[in-house]
């Protein structure tokens, strides 16, 4: 038996976070018994877990999803933690020694904040980035250095030109007007002998270009800022601290240029400056928000990639990524000196050119004047997005000089699904490289142009999805405080972007993020911390719906985005991009349902007053709802794909009548989606939980516009923003808001989890969970494994021909299931901890093989069948509804002519492969 993932907070190791509690978790494996008889937390201040600050002895209420220790925690201090479990099978376990460190508290500052003077270039106004710095030297034998740092917009610290830390674009972006957080670094090893502390500062998201103004002035701030601490702690048992104050200097660097948009620009030819005393900064300028331990993951490099190099037919060099990415780039180049190197990125080629028009205002270069010798340039204050990088300035560029270093916050992959089906395995590495991408401190749109911005619809419709892929707690609680500090400046109201950067307004299904993202961290961790920590922000959201409602719905009659690009109801010449589904029906719904959650959480939180308060306001507002949008014999008075679909998943329609009603509209628009932002989520899962997994998987499946799989044949490798974002020929479809790389449509992989993998959870954590599996045939096989909070659960079946499918299982240590066998008429099985193999003869076969005597329905409706017929007979789509329930042959005939014969022999021959 091993006890391993063991984190505090959802983090291995945290080093200066903000820990208001320690929650410990952990993982068991490889054991003999089936779960935990009963465990022990211990808490020391010493490595060898001698003389523990706390020990809870063995206790079987104990919970691997969440303990927290009866501590009081001090500033800047290392504790360490084991814990023991003893199974049900007599075994026992120790887990490895975790540790964690806390920041500051609420301990003084003694750095304080310094800002530089002027730093314009007198010829061109360019502002040069200053460099702070200081001389760091032990006074005794060193045992442990620390710094402790925030400067703004963004910093980069290095001793002795190396690198403090492997992140990136710190401190971050967040509400700066609401709070500030530090990092801490450990440096023992960097001071040992002492060392240069040079902080470089850049614009950033706090006082560079960011959000819809025009204005090149930040919103946040205006003018350089740092405090920092360095902690020097002797092996005697004394200290030294070395704050920001006036004996810190600053001089300027050769960066002349930096924002998130439009990138970096570097003069090697400008001359070094003289180092000066840095300025104290007055009282009335010092940031008022409070500094914090840090909340935000660190941004690392994920990846890197090389590229090929491409010359297009404009005579332009571009190099090819292979991949939609975001993040920054290493460039070994020597160029002449006073020659200007200038590096645009874009997502896609027009006509084998580079193109960068759908990045509207947004530059997204990189320029370096040089002073002619060699040098390996590496952007520090801001992030590309794309595929492509158009390159002047260099003659013959090397694509081995070149490295691009993709960006992401860090956080654990703990999904992974696999398929027979190429399609769909580019698919899900599409879904996760958009994550990735977006993934960057904060869960934004798209990582490319004008925007970037951490849009709460997108947010919301995507978490479940990025639970199943990644160990998010850590990220979306970031996400989540930002979130509570917006609301207190606005009377609860959620904005639509968060951090607003000054943008106003709210909707629903976006602003309800407030209340399903922590409700949804706590179904897939079983950790209620995240509850207890936002229950004021979820409480405030549905208070400040309820007081714009009033008595007249005046919440249905505010502004809302609806169903963000659905199809239904675009008109590109107007600018609309709201589906047909009412407004004012999906603001009831996603109302009702923040409160429905509100209720919950009090009840999961003890809270029976406000949980009868909130449940009693969801009654009442499924009343409204039924009254206003359904007939006396419950039909959905809002029949588009989207509002059908809400009216099952919120069980406010009959499910018999709405789900046939739902499947007669889809077959009108050819067993097509034409669903949005808010429709889109829900398409396969709703489908699939009201006995339409067959249109769910030919929905899926479908290779043309609209649909995921088309954007693969056209080449995707990240999710697109719209259905259309690209034509048949390649072409942007439009310019003006257009990203090929927006994860919200990426949210059907929950589907692929939930109903094709099969696995559903039933309580929080997953320590219970539903396995029914769902065979596709034209998948032929799927793997996933997925670690949950409580352990590592396992899925694979494999489709062995028409009649045969092989199964296994695994269920984690602690945890039980429910098995459906696919393709069976055998009754649920009860799972314990385990592996289990299945292989059997089908109810029935898994797959229908087509023929020409089929009826002309039966093969359209089939995707791969369809697209022989198509290609064969391109018109017969166009035959009339009553000609298309005769068999193929008769059609054949009829279409045929002269070569019916020919014709229906290939197409017989070509359909045995469908």
């Amino acid at each position: 038996m091993r006890i391993t993932n063991g984190k505090t907070n959802h983090i291995f190791t945290p080093l200066g976070y903000s820990i208001p509690k320690p929650v410990f978790t952990w993982c068991v494996e490889e054991s003999r018994g089936k779960r935990a008889a009963e465990s022990r937390v211990a808490v020391s201040l010493r490595e060898d877990m001698k003389e523990p600050l706390w020990d809870s002895g063995f206790d079987g209420d104990i919970t691997a999803l969440g303990y927290t220790p009866d501590i009081m925690m001090t500033p800047r201090t290392r504790y360490y933690w084991t814990v023991a479990v003893r199974s049900d099978a007599g075994e026992e376990a120790v887990s490895p020694i975790q540790w964690f460190e806390t920041g500051k508290l609420e301990e003084p500052w003694e750095g304080r904040w310094i800002t530089c003077p002027s730093c314009r270039n007198t010829d061109g106004g360019e502002e040069r980035h200053p460099v702070f710095e200081k001389m760091i030297l032990p006074e005794k034998k060193l045992r442990a250095a620390r710094l402790y740092i925030c400067g703004l917009g963004l910093y980069e610290a290095e001793i002795d030109g190396v690198k403090v830390g492997e992140e990136y674009l710190s401190p971050g972006c967040n509400n700066y007007n609401g709070w500030l957080q530090y990092q801490t670094y450990d440096v023992t090893e960097l001071l040992r002998e002492g060392g240069l502390l040079a902080v470089t500062l850049g614009n950033g998201w706090y006082k560079g270009r960011f959000g819809f103004e025009k204005s090149e002035k930040g919103f946040y701030g205006d003018d350089f800022k740092l405090i920092a601490e360095v902690r020097l702690c002797y092996e005697d048992g004394t200290e030294s601290v070395i704050g920001t104050d006036e004996s810190w200097t600053v001089r300027r660097s050769r960066i002349v240029f930096s924002n998130i948009y439009d990138g970096e620009k570097w003069d090697a030819t400008l001359p070094e400056t003289a180092a000066v005393p840095a300025l104290l900064c007055p009282e009335e300028d010092c940031p008022k928000a409070p500094l914090t331990g840090r909340y935000s993951p660190p941004v690392i490099v994920h990846k890197t990639l090389r590229p090929v190099l491409l010359h297009t037919p404009a005579g332009e060099t571009v190099f090819d990524l292979g991949q939609n990415m975001a993040g920054s780039f290493a460039y070994r180049v020597q160029i002449p000196e006073g020659r200007t190197l200038r590096l645009r990125f874009g997502e896609q080629l027009q006509d084998g050119c580079f193109c960068r028009e759908n990045l509207r205002t947004a530059k997204e270069e990189f320029v370096y004047i040089s002073d002619g010798e060699p040098v390996v340039l590496r952007p520090r204050f801001t992030c590309f997005g794309g595929r492509y990088v158009l390159v002047e300035g260099v003659g013959n560029p090397d694509p081995e000089d070149f490295t691009a270093l993709c960006y992401t916050s860090r956080m654990e992959r703990i999904g992974y699904l696999e398929t027979g089906n190429e399609l769909v395995n580019r698919l899900i590495s599409n879904i996760e490289w958009s994550r990735l991408d977006n993934f960057i401190d904060v869960p934004t749109d798209c990582p490319q142009r004008d925007e970037r911005m951490g849009w709460t619809g997108d947010a919301e419709v995507f978490a479940p999805t990025a639970c199943f892929l990644a160990d998010t707690y850590v990220f979306y609680r970031k996400y989540l405080h930002d979130i509570d500090t917006e609301q207190q400046e606005r009377g609860g109201q959620v904005p639509n972007v968060v951090p607003s950067c000054g943008i106003q307004g709210t909707s629903s299904a976006w602003g309800d993020a407030a209340t399903i993202i922590p409700w949804t961290l706590y179904l897939f961790t079983g950790d209620k911390t995240i509850l207890e920590e936002q229950f004021a922000s979820m409480k405030a959201w549905v208070d400040y719906i309820t007081e714009v409602d009033g008595n007249a719905c005046g919440w249905r009659k505010a502004f809302h985005y609806g169903d963000w690009l659905a199809l239904d109801r675009i008109r590109r010449e107007s600018g609309e991009c709201r589906g047909a589904t009412d407004e004012g029906f999906i603001a009831d719904i996603y109302y009702r349902y923040s409160a429905q959650i509100l209720s919950r959480t009090a009840e999961v939180l003890g809270n029976s007053e406000e949980a009868v308060k909130y449940g009693t306001l969801a009654d009442a507002l499924e009343k409204r709802i039924r009254d206003e949008y359904f007939t006396p014999t419950e039909r959905c008075a809002v029949p588009t794909q989207t509002g059908l679909l809400l009216a099952l998943r919120h069980g406010l329609a009959d499910p018999a009548r709405t789900a046939a009603d739902l499947r007669k509209k889809l077959a009108s628009n050819d067993n097509k989606l034409d669903t949005g932002f808010v429709g889109t989520p829900l398409l396969c899962n709703v489908l699939s939980e009201h006995g339409m997994s067959d249109l769910a998987e030919t929905l899926f499946l479908n290779e043309e516009y609209p649909g995921w799989l088309h954007e693969v044949r056209m080449g995707a490798t990240t999710i697109w923003e719209r259905w259309d974002s690209l034509d048949e020929n390649g072409h942007f479809s439009s310019t003006g808001m257009n990203s090929l790389n927006h994860y919200a449509y990426g949210s059907v992989a929950e589907w692929l989890f939930r109903h094709l993998a099969g696995l559903q959870p039933l309580e929080p954590g997953f320590t219970k969970a539903r396995l029914a599996p769902s065979p596709v045939w034209e998948l032929k096989n799927l793997d996933c494994s997925y670690h949950s909070a409580a352990g590592l659960w396992k899925i694979h079946w494999d489709i062995v021909d028409d009649e045969h499918l092989h199964l296994e299982v695994t269920v984690p240590f602690g945890c039980s299931a429910l098995l459906s066998l696919p393709f069976c008429e055998e009754e649920e099985l009860e799972l314990q901890t385990g592996s289990y193999e299945f292989s059997y003869r089908t109810a029935k076969p898994m797959h229908q093989r087509v023929s020409i005597d089929d009826t002309l329905a039966g093969l359209l409706a089939n995707p791969k069948a369809k697209a022989v017929l198509v290609r064969m007979m391109p018109q017969i789509t166009q035959l009339p509804e009553r000609l298309k329930g005769i068999p193929l042959r008769a059609a054949a005939s009829r279409l045929g002519g002269e070569k019916a014969e020919a014709l229906l022999e290939k197409l017989e021959r070509m359909l045995k492969e469908c």
